[in-house]
């Protein structure tokens, strides 16, 4: 059985490299810039209003009648699914396998993918449904067949629908329920299998209640989550406060010459850069995957652009606040000052010297300063909290593709909220390594469809984000 596992691991890498470093940064990139300019760079131009629309109307309790969302339960849902081991597990192995410059192609990817989701979300609004019970629908496959009406989207709609839930809504859960069994077991000492078993039972009740509950546990969970983990990295930063200036100075010196660190001609470090910073940027905050328009499309919002603006700002804190404060905790704690990783005459040697892992690279950052029990136990809590919210907001999008693949039958969301089940049980059992590798290429399929899907409809976001719509 494990010859077999390997085998399998060796050839969704192989794939995944293909994947990433070409065809992913293509399509990222590629859209990202595109939108930027068709939108009149509207990250920059709308981001205050965005601000404004999340911050200046937060509910913790909000929507109990009606079959939309409000804004706000609508961003946390997004932010919910956003915000996971992207941000701990998948930022700490990006710096590791790249470099710290791994994070400032994190926050390009970022930037441009402000664009994308805005163009996500305001389609989402565009092309959602209602069915005959007044459920609200949305989300790519609705503007996949708005782009191509023909055999050719439906193809697509199919083949994205299919892709997203195996990805989000069976190993992608098990990505989440993989690092919180680590994570725990190495605070706690607790078995995986026992911690597999609570989050199955957990996920299910939230599964039970369907998108209400949701909305309800994401809008009170998101912001005590966001909060807790920016707090602790916050006192760590300020007990490292020297160190700062430099930790910055290796994100952008390493970004351009990688090489000094991981090795090889400059041209292969830097491929392994983006890449890297690509694809965890891509788990991260997820613009141009497919995944949040599902949650942007319920937001009860007077037009598009304004779900739109909402949308650009779930980008911006998973990336530029949630994620970069894993990056400067890891880089200031264990890569800079003396002993630090930098400082080692042979980058890749030290870190295997010291055991560190992009499981464990945030609990040891944290464990430097204030200890190694206060650092394992803190993150596996902050890492039990992302998961968890990621959770429950990839089976939701899951189980909207479900119901569009089945012409919404009752019986088949049911087989398949128990299949997402086992799946978070099994992800507590198995080898790290290929469950992130399966993950990662299913997500690379989801991108595809959903991004031709994106520049063909470009016109709608162009006229929604210049007003005329």
């Amino acid at each position: 059985m494990q010859a077999f596992l390997d085998s399998l691991l060796a050839m969704v890498q192989k794939a995944n490299g293909f994947l990433a470093d070409y065809i992913l940064i293509i399509l990222l990139v590629g859209a990202g810039l595109f939108f930027t300019v068709k939108t009149r760079f509207v990250q920059v131009r709308c981001f205050g209003e965005g601000m404004e629309k999340v911050f200046g109307n937060i509910k913790l309790f909000g929507n109990k009648d009606g079959s939309g969302l409000t804004s706000f339960q609508a961003l946390a849902t997004a932010i919910a699914a956003q915000v996971g081991t992207g941000n701990i597990v998948g930022a700490s192995g990006a710096i590791l396998v790249g470099g710290p410059g791994a994070i400032f192609w994190m926050w390009i990817i970022a930037f441009l993918g402000m664009a994308t989701i805005y163009a996500e979300a305001v389609l989402a609004q565009e092309t959602r449904v209602s069915d005959a019970n007044g459920e609200i629908h949305g989300g790519p496959v609705y503007y996949i067949k708005k782009a191509f009406p023909n055999g050719f989207g439906t193809f697509l709609a199919v083949f994205f629908a299919v892709a997203i839930t195996v990805a989000l809504g069976f190993f992608g859960s098990m990505v989440q329920s993989n690092s919180i069994a680590e994570s725990c077991y190495t605070a706690f000492r607790i078995d995986g299998w026992i911690i597999g078993i609570i989050v199955a039972a957990v996920s299910a009740f939230i599964f039970i209640g369907g998108v209400k509950r949701l909305a309800s546990v994401t809008e009170k969970l998101v912001p005590i989550m966001a909060c807790l983990f920016l707090l602790g990295g916050l006192v760590v930063l300020v007990a490292r406060i020297k160190y700062i200036p430099e930790t910055f100075g290796a994100i952008f010196k390493y970004a351009f010459t990688p090489d000094a660190l991981i090795g090889g001609g400059i041209g292969y470090a830097l491929k392994t850069a983006i890449s890297q910073g690509a694809k965890r940027g891509l788990f991260s905050n997820e613009a141009g995957m497919g995944s949040t328009p599902h949650a942007h499309a319920m937001a009860d919002v007077e037009k598009p652009h304004d779900q739109g603006c909402v949308a650009m700002v779930g980008v911006f804190i998973d990336t530029f606040v949630v994620l970069t404060m894993t990056a400067l905790v890891v880089i200031s704690t264990l890569y800079v000052g003396e002993g630090g990783l930098l400082a080692s005459g042979d980058y890749v040697a030290a870190i295997e010297a010291q055991g560190i892992m992009k499981t464990n690279a945030m609990q040891m950052a944290v464990g430097s300063v204030f200890g190694t029990s206060f650092g394992n136990m803190f993150i596996a809590i902050c890492l039990l909290f992302f998961a968890y919210s990621t959770i429950i907001g990839w089976n939701f999008f899951g189980k909207i593709n479900v119901q569009y693949l089945t012409k919404n039958s009752k019986t088949a969301v049911v087989i398949y909220s128990v299949i997402a089940i086992v799946f978070i049980f099994l992800g507590t059992l198995l080898s790290n390594d290929l469950v992130w590798e399966l993950t990662d290429f299913f997500n690379y399929l989801m991108v595809i469809p959903n991004v031709i899907a994106l520049i063909a409809l470009w016109k709608v976001v162009a006229a929604s984000a210049r007003g005329k719509k």
